[in-house]
């Protein structure tokens, strides 16, 4: 461990012993802060310890922890998602015993079993497969985000440049546009790491290409550095950008309401008169046929299933297709 030095006039803490660590600056006065497990992280990870560390650590997990912003490292989180499989385990297994032993007094001894087996197995492998891909869940709807954000940022972005202010300080008031959510959040990262770290603005810019989510703001980044390091201008390469994501948010928008019109138009044949025909066939059937209770059965499941879960169905798409516009 390097023996380190803090200089309190500057608030500056750097490392005496190894010149290649860069300093980790401060403002007055403010105490460097890391991020807390929780009670059931630390008890996961003094449990399960031995068993994460036992295998190789996974660049996919880790590289997803870091796109999604979530502030654990990748051991923990495998020691917390084998906790938390444990306690789903023991939960079903009591759940599925008791419903199983209910069904199984009632004369149902197979299907009793069935549930009494199914329910930790399926509880068990859904709650740690689910758990284990959440970082990468959480990477692609912050990546969506971005997506959705970046064109205004990037007018936010050519306006700044247009005015001659500096790249780090471009990034810097990104960041603290909270009206641009997820790419404010990364611009804010670049900041940290120029401010805070010690870095300098083009590694940081770089570095903050390789942890986004966003594949269009990695390229934008990407083009940033490459457009710099060639002794190129940023300003224009702003306001190309500008307009290109513009153009494409309007492309976007454009098939976003063309999917909406073509959903509404299939809610209304899907939905509304393709039941209702089937309805009265099979109302009919079963008045001339003589179906009976079997036609009955099907008339329910048509009104108490099928219909609402087509409708609610309709209704996820569209509500989908709307956040994303």
């Amino acid at each position: 461990m390097p023996a380190t030095a803090t200089l309190p006039a500057s608030g500056v803490t750097r490392v005496a012993a190894d010149p290649a660590v860069r300093p980790v600056r401060l403002k007055r006065g403010q105490q460097p802060t890391h991020s807390t497990l929780t009670g059931f992280q630390r008890w996961a990870w003094r449990t399960f310890r031995a068993r994460v560390l036992a295998k190789p650590p996974d660049p996919v997990l880790e590289e997803n922890l870091v796109k999604a912003h979530m502030r654990i490292r990748a051991d923990e989180f495998m020691a917390t998602v084998y906790a938390t499989t444990v306690v789903v385990a023991i939960a079903t297994i009591v759940a599925g015993a008791v419903i199983g032993f209910i069904f199984i007094d009632m004369g149902q001894f197979l299907f009793g079993v069935l549930i009494a087996v199914a329910l930790p197995v399926f509880g068990s492998l859904g709650s740690f497969f689910g758990l284990q891909g959440s970082p990468g869940g959480t990477a692609k709807s912050r990546g969506r985000k971005i997506d959705q954000k970046i064109s205004p940022a990037m007018s936010f972005v050519s306006a700044m440049a247009s005015a001659d202010v500096n790249v780090d300080q471009i990034f810097k008031e990104l960041g603290r546009q909270k009206i641009y959510g997820e790419v404010a959040n990364e611009a804010s990262w670049i900041s940290r790491d120029t401010e805070l770290l010690g870095v300098d603005i083009l590694t940081a810019i770089r570095n903050g290409a390789q942890r986004s989510p966003s594949k269009r703001f990695q390229d934008f980044l990407q083009g940033v550095v490459t457009t710099a390091t060639s002794g190129g201008q940023l300003k224009p390469y702003f306001l190309l950008k500008a307009e290109q994501y513009e153009r494409e948010n309007k492309l976007a928008q454009l098939q976003r309401v063309e999917t909406m019109g073509l959903l509404a138009e299939t809610f209304v044949t899907v939905v509304v008169a393709f039941p209702l025909f089937l309805v009265i066939i099979i109302a009919i059937f079963a008045i001339i046929g003589g179906g009976g209770t079997f036609m009955l059965d099907i008339l329910w499941a048509i009104v108490g299933l099928m219909i609402p879960l087509s409708q609610f169905g309709f209704i996820f798409f569209m509500y989908t297709l709307a956040q994303e516009m």
